[in-house]
């Protein structure tokens, strides 16, 4: 059977418009997979260090919600499988519906695929090209890590298990947002619904090994991604776990197939909610514009470092017994955390984490406004009496605020969870609320820049994206892999001090927040001279 008329070319399309973020994806993925792989080679050379880690770590219900267990310890790419299988499978699953929804949903609210309609081009074949490219980079994803982990000398069959595993749950949480596409009448609301799913799937797998052992809970074999976690990479893979997982993935797909030939272009088939007669007094400015715009992703965002606040605080105080007397993994987490005590080193680590996810969010809702800017959404606002300046204030109010929020929410609930565990909550919650919310002038710098590209240079406004990425690997495998000083003050989370545990001084929030405003000065500067464009 033939691929639909234009299939071949709207795939080429595709993969030139995602020219940028397939690469950083595939980059992200692989470079964590193999980063690990290095970094526990070095803490954990010695049978007995592995075995002691495995038995602390399955012996901890938070750690196996958030990772799952350790199903063998004899090999280092079972301990890697064990920190990026699940959690790999889920990113590549986010991966996977920003690329299909971008490809249908929104090439339908934009209007272009209609027009490309009017051409010699069938109504499945821009459906069947997002799926062909979304399943090109799902297929890379799993020959990098694959060949990155054989080549560091692990067992070929094990590379090429945890390979699929990330492949599969990107194919899988793929095809979900192609039904998604189907159902709803914007973008924004197919991602949410795809993004949903995959929250609903690593919940009830976390919710089963927590409560479990060996991933033996129904509630993890109710989840994609607990059937993933049952391939066993390194660790006797069970390579009859594909079969269903490739079976739910055909199934949505047949299933959004089916769909697209029951509606119109640009339809959907459930039902839009008509919205009331008039504007709501929110909806009159620039500033309520963007908090409707906006309000999705910080609720969502929230939602997750809560759940990562309460799972990190109710380990802390185990960290200890998971360590053991590993002295090389107390080494590398004092050097990433500081050195005031292993406890308060591995809590200054996870407010690093949290800073990360909070620059996440910052770059997001910064690049609404090149989003708003690409589709009219901004030439339509300024033709009123609404100044430049003032349409992006609306939206850099949520990049700038928004992470103090987050950084604050995460935080308390680690507070809230390790003071629990200690019986110190009066003492503990606002101590790590308030190192949480520190690392909030290193976001604002990522913020600062990306104004400045935005103000500048509007097509490289994503590149963001790239300069996050550069702060999470120098954050994260700098120390482990020792690299030099300047190297590391390249990232701005570097010149925070290490909280908990070490001594506030001013000085380096004043630098970051001077940086951050001087960038912030000349990128909106840009923004005022420039021309809007498309």
């Amino acid at each position: 059977m033939s691929a639909p008329a234009g299939t071949a070319t709207l795939t080429r399309l595709a993969l030139r418009r995602d020219r940028v973020m397939i690469p950083g994806w595939i980059y992200a993925l692989a470079a964590t997979a193999v980063g690990s792989a290095v970094s526990y080679r070095s803490l954990y050379a010695d049978q007995a260090d592995r075995t002691d880690f495995q038995r602390s770590t399955n012996a901890s219900g938070p750690l196996r919600a958030f990772y799952g267990p350790i199903y063998d310890a004899h090999s280092v790419g079972a301990l890697t499988a064990w920190r990026i299988g699940v959690i790999g499978a889920a990113l590549a699953g986010l991966m996977s519906i920003l690329l299909v929804v971008r490809h249908t949903r929104e090439e339908e609210e934009t209007g272009r695929q209609e027009m490309l309609g009017a051409t010699m081009v069938d109504r499945r074949a821009p459906l069947t090209a997002a799926l062909t490219a979304t399943a090109a980079a799902n297929a890379v994803v799993a020959l990098v890590v694959a060949a990155g982990m054989a080549v560091l000398g692990e067992s070929p069959a094990g590379s090429v298990a945890l390979g699929l595993q990330l492949a599969a749950g990107g194919l899988v949480f793929g095809a979900v947002a192609a039904v998604t596409a189907q159902l709803t009448a914007s973008a924004r609301l197919a991602r949410g619904l795809a993004g949903t799913a995959l929250g609903a799937a690593f919940l009830l797998r976390a919710a089963g090994d927590a409560g479990s052992t060996g991933g033996s809970s129904p509630l993890v074999w109710a989840s994609p991604l607990g059937w993933l976690e049952h391939l066993h990479p390194y660790a006797g893979e069970s390579w009859w776990v594909l079969a269903p997982v490739a079976g739910f993935a055909a199934l949505c797909c047949a299933a959004a197939y089916a769909l697209v030939g029951r509606r119109d272009v640009g339809a959907s088939l459930l039902p839009a909610r008509p919205g009331p007669a008039g504007a709501g007094r929110l909806l009159r400015g620039p500033f309520g514009l963007a908090w409707r715009l906006q309000r999705g992703s910080l609720y969502g965002w929230g939602a997750g470092l809560l759940v990562a606040g309460a799972v990190y605080g109710s380990v802390t105080d185990s960290v200890g017994d998971i360590v053991g007397d590993n002295g090389q993994v107390g080494d590398i987490i004092q050097r990433m955390g500081g050195h005031t005590g292993l406890t308060d080193a591995f809590l200054a680590t996870v407010m690093g984490v949290y800073g990360i996810a909070a620059g996440g969010y910052a770059v997001q809702s910064l690049l609404r406004l090149r989003a708003e800017e690409s589709a009219g959404g901004a030439e339509a606002l300024l033709a009123h009496p609404v100044g430049r300046l003032r349409w992006a204030a609306g939206h850099l109010a949520h990049a700038l605020l928004g992470p103090v929020l987050l950084l604050a929410a995460a935080g308390a609930a680690t507070g809230l969870g390790y003071g629990l565990a200690v019986h110190d909550v009066g003492g503990q919650l606002p101590r790590l609320t308030g190192a949480a919310v520190g690392q909030a002038p290193a976001v604002w710098v990522l913020v600062g820049l990306g104004v400045l590209l935005f103000g500048l240079r509007p097509r490289a406004a994503s590149a963001a994206w790239g300069l996050l990425a550069a702060c999470v690997l120098l954050g994260q495998l700098g120390p482990v892999l020792r690299l030099p000083q300047p190297v590391l003050d390249v990232s701005p989370f570097t010149h925070l001090p290490d909280l908990p545990g070490s001594p506030v001084a001013a000085t380096p929030y004043a630098w970051l927040i001077l940086v951050a405003a001087a960038a912030l000065a000349a990128g909106l500067a840009g923004l005022r001279r420039r021309d809007l464009t498309s």
